[in-house]
């Protein structure tokens, strides 16, 4: 105990620092907790939490019942799964090309650009998507009629739309990624780069030999952080492009998606809460088996 207190005094900077993070996850993530009996309830609001009647696992099995659980499971894994490889390719990618720009000026230029679609609202890019997509007015549609070839109904086809999302993703995010592998690139030594010179390494040589493998524990970090939420959609991202259009559920219905339009149609939560329940249980036992697997291979590059 005095060692915590010793710990506090010494650091309490620090500690202050973190204290406005820790008390939103303190509101926002643990009070709430007691929540989690509403997924084994049949809640109403006029006998609060603990006074509802107690249904067991009545609310998970009408979840699974149905098709939705492994629809919305997969879609979920597989957007997300996208979202990852690609948006990690596109992003080191990127970093490495504006390391390679020695004017500042444009480097600074060409990375505000990149950073810019990240504060764009999700109802931004909706509409964007949107005025893309179109099928009488949409660009795409413009573009193909110049052609002489036939519109396409996109919003009616579901097999284009896992595509679309991740593109909108990679478009919206990869500046905020950029930042954190540029950051990677810029703390390597330049005495590697240049010891590679006087061993006549080229351009393509000292990435493949240098930056990249110097890159690889902060790319496992970001990718262990974004496999905690595999299991949760980008929920307002894609309602706001695909929204109740039922034609594209069976590629782009999500577990986050489910839940919203189950809470909005039925006016029940108890079942959404027992999805939310699963959701939160499958992410945290794969974010332990995928931090468990980069141990094996190399127990300095974990999480924990």
């Amino acid at each position: 105990m005095n060692g915590m207190f010793e710990e506090l005094r010494r650091n309490k900077w620090y500690y202050l620092m973190a204290l406005p993070g820790l008390t939103f996850f303190l509101v926002f993530c643990y009070l709430p907790l007691p929540g989690i009996l509403i997924a084994f309830k049949d809640y109403n609001f006029a006998d609060g939490i603990f006074g509802s009647k107690w249904v067991g696992l009545q609310n998970f099995a009408f979840y699974f019942q149905g098709d939705y659980a492994w629809r919305t499971t997969f879609n979920t894994l597989f957007i997300n799964a996208n979202y990852i490889v690609f948006g990690t390719i596109v992003a080191v990618a990127f970093a490495i090309l504006l390391n390679e720009i020695r004017r500042s000026f444009f480097r600074r230029m060409y990375q505000s650009l990149m950073f810019l679609p990240y504060f764009f609202s999700a109802i931004v890019a909706g509409n964007f998507v949107y005025l893309i997509f179109s099928t009488k007015y949409g660009l795409f549609n413009q573009l193909l009629q110049t052609m002489n070839q036939a519109a396409v109904d996109w919003y009616s086809a579901a097999g284009y739309w896992v595509s679309i999302l991740v593109g909108v993703f990679i478009w919206k995010n990869t500046g905020y990624a950029v930042i954190l592998y540029l950051a990677t690139i810029v703390g390597i030594d330049d005495e590697l780069y240049e010891a590679a010179a006087l061993d006549g390494a080229n351009g393509w040589q000292k990435i493949r030999f240098i930056t990249l493998p110097l890159l690889v524990p902060t790319v496992i970090i970001v990718t262990l952080l974004a496999a905690g939420k595999i299991f949760y959609g980008d929920f307002q991202t894609i309602y706001s492009i695909v929204g109740d259009n039922g034609l594209l559920f069976e590629t782009t219905d999500v577990i986050d998606t489910y839940v919203f339009r189950a809470v909005k149609n039925v006016g029940d939560i108890s079942m959404p809460a027992a999805v939310g329940l699963y959701q939160s249980l499958c992410g945290f036992l794969f974010v332990l088996g995928c931090n468990w697997a980069v141990k094996k291979v190399n127990n300095d590059n974990a999480l924990f």
